[in-house]
């Protein structure tokens, strides 16, 4: 026998169908009349020729853009590096830092010191101090690379705030896993690797992902240190034409990069809410 909806549950459907696409007709319309003011707004003002040659010139996008896309390979390349060594360290310090051995506490003592330093000073001062002050002490061993120095100054800086959020996601595992864990006979360590940490990564995900994403925008700034990434290959054009289009070049490429990697992100956000919403915890 065929299930046939009842009246009344058509009229629903009837009813959040108009429901929605009056939605969307506002929404779209909203949307047009926006852009029109604000086309209007900004073809209108007396300056605009000027900023559109300076800033929107396609002759010299095009010939910029080679140059400032072979620059965004090296931003591609310290993003990569710097992540892996970031999630790595940032681990290592949100472990030691939910220790609770009384031998462990220097160790605390060291990583909570660290996350509290490296968060507080901003990333362009970390960069000069790495940048500078360490081919300063002229050290043979030690490399000059511009590149090298600048990722470890984005490690330096990211593995704080990236410890931070795995600490986070670490005590907000319910004690009663780690305690049944015991229970069950594993140790105080096999119980954090095999119970504590997958929770943990799963609940902090998106803000790990969100993390990603601001290291991807941050590698532009090694330029200050004289790497020729994207944007220092901007401003090479930029001082050879006199011409801003190259540096929107470089951010173009830049939000390329990152917008699809910022809806993963909105995506797996969306789908673990709907998950604790299906398994009833809220």
């Amino acid at each position: 026998m065929s299930y046939s909806p009842s009246a009344l549950r058509l009229q629903r459907e009837a009813a959040r169908h108009r429901a929605s696409r009056h939605s969307t007709l506002i929404a779209v319309g909203s949307t047009l009349i926006i852009g029109i003011v604000l086309t209007i707004g900004i073809t209108g003002a007396p300056g605009f020729q000027r900023v559109r040659e300076s800033f929107f010139n396609i002759h010299y996008a095009s010939s910029a853009f080679p140059h400032v896309l072979s620059g965004l390979w090296l931003n591609l390349r310290v993003m990569i590096i710097a992540e892996f060594f970031v999630l790595i360290f940032g681990l290592l310090i949100a472990l030691a830092r939910t220790s609770k051995s009384p031998v462990l506490f220097p160790v605390r003592l060291i990583a909570t010191a660290y996350t509290d330093f490296f968060r507080g000073l901003p990333l362009l001062l970390v960069l000069f101090l790495v940048g500078f002050g360490i081919p300063g002490l002229q050290i043979s061993w030690i490399p000059n690379s511009a590149v090298i120095l600048g990722t470890v100054s984005l490690i330096l800086t990211y593995s704080a705030y990236v410890a931070e959020v795995i600490r986070a996601g670490i005590e907000a595992v319910n004690p009663a896993q780690r305690m049944a864990a015991r229970a069950l006979g594993l140790t105080q360590t096999q119980a954090q690797r095999h119970v504590v940490l997958p929770q943990a990564l799963r609940k902090v995900t998106p803000p790990l992902l969100n993390d990603l994403v601001s290291l991807q925008k941050d590698s532009g700034l090694i330029s200050v240190l004289g790497a020729i990434d994207a944007i220092r290959a901007a401003g090479i054009e930029t001082a050879q034409s006199f011409n801003f289009t190259p540096y929107l070049v470089a951010g173009a490429l830049f939000v390329l990069l990152t917008v699809p990697l910022t809806r993963f992100t909105d995506w797996l956000t969306r789908r673990q809410d709907r998950a604790r919403v299906q398994q009833g915890r809220w």
